[in-house]
């Protein structure tokens, strides 16, 4: 009899970061690990009457700089975010394509709006000027797996390649699906999402979300876990990943800054949040079993946190559901209070400050948020000196999906 072959295990190799508090993985650690808040008023063209008023703006990014002009010219901002993304992580496992086996390298991102800000300017000609003012490339340019399609194109990856059209929580299912094609042959794939909703056609969809916080105060907007939680502030940018075959990794000799080692996803309904503890609950166990981790292991909890108090709750007795009474003494933290909810970009950008946790041992703290109103051990003002070896990242979308990653140290 042939003896069951053990799964291929998932690696972590290279990290690329576009946030609102830095550009590149070092950039993003420090402002992150300081507890840096960004938070501002939103300055995108044709914004400025919105009643949604403070945001996270990505500054700083060039993208004629970062993208070729031939690809500028074709995507959207959310594409320019993630194509940038995927070079800094490429750059970071030490990784470009084989043009003799490119089936070995494929790609995975998720998105939740597509291109609005594109879809916008075309549609503003189409009306204001005729349909032969309209470009080819709209066809394209908003659609939700317009990244998966420029990064593979661009980088000359030709390995199985997909989308999570998703809400938040989409960006966790992503590395899932990733996990999965590497279990099935594939040797690395670039994963990850990023998002750009700071357009005006964007934010005019956004302003349905009972959830969202139309505070014109930068410091007050976003208060997660805290008595003045009063929703969550929106904003763009993301994060990709190269995610190798462990052994393939450690064949070419690259360096493994985490193992994706549990995941698992339920659904609950959108805005049902009292709904989300026992879904959220059952997404942490899932994740645990799989990773094989205990709950009293999990040293570092990124939290969801929506700022919502009924979601907060519902998030704060899913973990004592969970993880028992680790969940009071676990470390809790949501740097996204200072750089805002990139939606499906947003718990991608918490796994790479969930991996820099762990090389540099410290648990960075949840801006502005000063009181906290539940059972949680949430870090506050100053970043957190802790031996981490596991962390667990946690996601929820508008939409009703829960999605929960274990990620440990190699």
């Amino acid at each position: 009899m042939t003896a069951a072959r053990t799964p291929r295990r998932a690696v972590v190799t290279g990290i690329g970061v576009v946030a609102p508090n830095g550009v590149g993985a070092d950039d993003f650690w420090k402002a992150t690990r300081e507890g840096a808040s960004v938070l501002g008023p939103i300055t995108r063209e044709g914004c400025e009457r919105m009643p949604l008023r403070v945001a996270g703006e990505v500054h700083g990014f060039d993208a004629q700089a970062a993208i070729e002009g031939r690809y500028l010219v074709q995507t959207d901002r959310f594409t320019h975010y993630a194509m940038a993304a995927a070079d800094l992580a490429l750059e970071d496992a030490r990784l470009t394509a084989d043009p003799e086996d490119p089936f070995r390298v494929g790609v995975v991102t998720a998105a939740g709006s597509g291109g609005g800000e594109f879809g916008q300017r075309e549609l503003q000609n189409l009306w204001g000027q005729g349909p032969h003012f309209v470009g080819p490339y709209q066809s394209i340019a908003w659609f939700y797996a317009a990244s998966t399609g420029q990064i593979s194109i661009r980088g000359g990856f030709k390995g199985p390649c997909a989308v999570v059209a998703s809400d938040e929580a989409g960006g966790l299912d992503a590395v899932a699906h990733a996990v999965r094609t590497i279990r099935r042959g594939t040797d690395r794939v670039v994963v990850g999402a990023a998002e750009a909703p700071l357009a005006p056609y964007s934010m005019v969809c956004q302003l349905g979300y009972r959830e969202l916080s139309l505070g014109a105060d930068p410091d007050l907007a976003y208060l997660p876990f805290s008595a003045a939680a009063r929703g969550f502030v929106p904003a763009e940018g993301g994060a990709m990943f190269v995610v190798e075959d462990e052994e393939s990794a450690r064949a070419r000799g690259a360096r493994i800054r985490a193992v994706v080692a549990g995941h698992a996803a339920t659904f609950t309904g959108a805005s049902r949040w009292a709904e989300s503890r026992e879904g959220l609950a059952r997404a942490i166990r899932g994740a645990l079993e799989e990773a094989r981790c205990a709950p009293d292991e999990i040293d570092v909890v990124f939290a969801d946190a929506l700022g919502v108090p009924e979601a907060d709750r519902a998030e704060a007795l899913a973990l004592a559901d969970a993880l028992g009474e680790h969940a009071t003494h676990v470390p809790v933290t949501a740097p996204k209070a200072g750089t805002g909810r990139a939606y499906c970009g947003a718990p991608l950008i918490d796994a790479a400050a969930a991996v820099l946790a762990m090389e540099h041992g410290l648990v960075p703290p949840t801006p502005n948020v000063t009181d906290v109103c539940h059972d949680l051990d949430l870090v506050t003002g100053y970043p957190r000196t802790a031996g981490l070896r596991t962390a667990l990242v946690l996601s929820r979308g508008l939409m009703g999906s829960n999605a929960a990653l274990v990620l440990r140290r190699p």
